[in-house]
């Protein structure tokens, strides 16, 4: 088997009960609870129209401008995927379009990370299916390869495991690795379940502010205010 020309399988995926889990929560909220250590890069923005997305990473890593392998993954894509793309971030040639968004809603997956360009705009606002790209551009793919499908990939640091829980929405996307998955739920969990009481704390004027005084003076700051 030649590296770089290659089609592997998950050696194993993330539990569905978890990725439901996941999918109830803020990613700005679990990416506190992975000590902010953890991004996609901000170039990677919604190209639906509104929502989230909580899924199993399908991986693939694509010669820029090429998306032969993406249609492999598509493929071999099973309900509750998303596809992750490493093309470099690349933006002279769409990775996909249309027709390729209506197969993969056909297959089943919940959504598409592209570090790459998309082209038929309107369709992905349209269809709405959760998808992240760095791009967008009339101009279509090559399809000769190479590239590999399910094996490790990383786009701006953040690296994606095949089987990783992937989320998205707003803010942004992120990967938390099945190692370590439960833990990061479950702190995530309390984080937000704290942010619910502050929010009733600040709508009834009883939130306590003594901390930024605190911090302030910790840092010597002079406060002439006092």
């Amino acid at each position: 088997m030649t590296t770089g020309f290659r089609i592997l399988k998950r050696d194993r995926v993330a539990a569905p009960e978890i990725v439901a889990e996941f999918a109830k929560l803020p990613v700005a909220n679990v990416s506190d609870s992975m000590s902010r250590m953890t991004a996609a890069g901000s170039r990677l923005r919604p190209m639906h129209t509104s929502g989230g997305m909580a899924g199993v990473a399908l991986t693939v890593k694509a010669r820029p401008g090429d998306n032969l392998m993406l249609h492999a993954a598509i493929d071999r894509a099973v309900p509750g995927d998303v596809i992750v793309v490493d093309a470099g971030g690349a933006l002279d040639n769409a990775l996909m379009g249309e027709l390729m968004l209506a197969y993969a809603i056909k297959k089943g997956v919940v959504g598409f990370v592209i570090d790459g360009a998309i082209r038929d705009l309107d369709n992905f606002r349209e269809t709405n299916l959760p998808t992240w790209a760095a791009g967008v551009t009339h101009r279509g793919p090559y399809k000769d390869g190479p590239g590999e499908v399910n094996v490790p990939i990383a786009i701006d640091g953040m690296v994606i495991h095949p089987g990783d829980i992937v989320i998205g929405d707003s803010d942004g996307v992120l990967c938390v690795p099945i190692d370590g998955a439960e833990t990061i739920l479950k702190s995530t969990q309390d984080k937000s379940a704290k942010e619910i009481k502050q929010m009733a704390d600040i709508e009834a004027g009883t939130n306590d502010r003594t901390w930024v005084d605190r911090a302030l003076k910790e840092r010597g700051c002079a406060l002439l205010d006092d």
